[in-house]
């Protein structure tokens, strides 16, 4: 068995530390392995450990919780031998990127754990979907990692006042998130963003035909993920990367590549949808009632920044939408909650009626 120094010295570069060693220090009493998670697939997942990678399975620590699975970027402990192989646990998580699954019932799906940056991979061979961009931030928000948004494709706009103006609908989006253009295809800006992905471990996260495979690949510094040509009638491509792959950087740090998002629900990121949209929740903190809705309530803060100019009429339309997403899908797992909020549906509607009864009676 390798010992603990040969250990540390194996697994550094794929962001072990004292800390993580201290959690193990259970584990390896028992004579387990530390290793991580570097690939899952079907109950099965390849673990990096100081004697190479090894292929294990999962089935004591898969509970019914689909949020207390095994996922990429874990550290677990794993059996030193045996056929199968198993992992015995994983250590508590420091970060995870959960959004809720396409299912009826309120599931949440973890993407990936013990995550330090996010790059969010938004590809400008398309239109610009800043409501999904505010999505993908909501997500990264609220796992504790840091969001850097990368428009990738940024040859496919070679005038300069166009990426200009780009550039700065995002940066309106994203407040306090770095905003970078790359064009892997031609090496542009790759410098600033492995500088900030230099340390730690990043996900990669994006829709189909962003660019993340071909972004990892230059990242890498070799082709280690197939990329295929997205389509020219939407941008959209192939599941290229079917399964989520921890690749250690030769610049330092760890890369976690995704398949590419159809669907970013949130999943109780309340904190998330709050830090995006920061500018709206400083704005209602002026409002004339602590539970204003922005919507028909008199002395409202944000309301009157949008009749101003002060607040995009899409930022507070987007603000409402995710808000409201994310407290239906916290209410379907709360009871209590649920008949709260349908208590101020009811509450929000009668204000509503009157106050259209009393415009008419203005009228009349």
């Amino acid at each position: 068995m390798t010992s603990t120094s040969a250990q540390s010295t194996a697994l550094t570069p794929y962001g072990w530390d004292d800390a993580w060693a201290d959690a193990f220090t259970p584990h390896a009493a028992e004579g387990l392995l530390p290793g991580r998670v570097v690939r899952v697939d079907r109950g099965q997942c390849d673990v990096v450990t100081a004697d190479g990678v090894v292929r294990a399975d999962t089935a004591f620590v898969t509970p019914h919780d689909p949020l207390r699975v095994v996922c990429t970027g874990d550290w677990v402990a794993v059996e030193p031998g045996g056929h199968p192989r198993y992992v015995r646990a994983y250590l508590p998580r420091r970060t995870a990127f959960v959004r809720s699954t396409s299912s009826k019932r309120s599931e949440g799906q973890i993407l990936a754990a013990n995550v330090d940056h996010a790059v969010i991979a938004v590809s400008l061979a398309v239109e610009l979907d800043l409501g999904r961009v505010e999505r993908f931030l909501a997500l990264a928000w609220e796992s504790g990692a840091q969001p850097v948004v990368v428009l990738t494709k940024a040859d496919l706009v070679p005038d300069p006042a166009t990426l200009a103006h780009l550039v700065q609908d995002v940066e309106t989006t994203a407040p306090g998130v770095p905003v970078l253009t790359v064009s892997a295809l031609y090496g542009d800006g790759l410098d600033i963003l492995v500088s900030l992905v230099g340390s730690g471990t990043t996900v990669l996260l994006g829709q189909s035909g962003a660019g993340k495979s071909t972004l990892a690949n230059a990242l890498v510094g070799d082709d280690v993920m197939d990329v295929r040509a997205a389509r020219d009638v939407d941008g959209k491509g192939r599941h290229t990367t079917t399964t989520r792959n921890l690749l250690a950087l030769p610049s330092g740090g760890v890369l976690i590549d995704t398949p590419g998002l159809r669907g970013v629900g949130l999943f109780d990121a309340e904190t998330g949808v709050g830090q995006v949209f920061a500018e709206i929740e400083e704005l209602a903190a002026d409002c004339r009632f602590h539970d204003c809705a922005h919507e028909t309530e008199p002395g409202c803060a944000v309301r009157s920044a949008v009749e101003d100019g002060a607040l995009p009429v899409r930022r507070l339309e987007s603000y409402r939408k995710l808000k409201r997403e994310n407290q239906w899908i916290v209410a379907k797992t709360d009871a209590r909650l649920r008949a709260e909020i349908k208590k101020d549906w009811k509450r929000r509607g009668a204000e509503g009626k009157a106050a259209m009864e009393a415009k008419r009676g203005r009228h009349a």
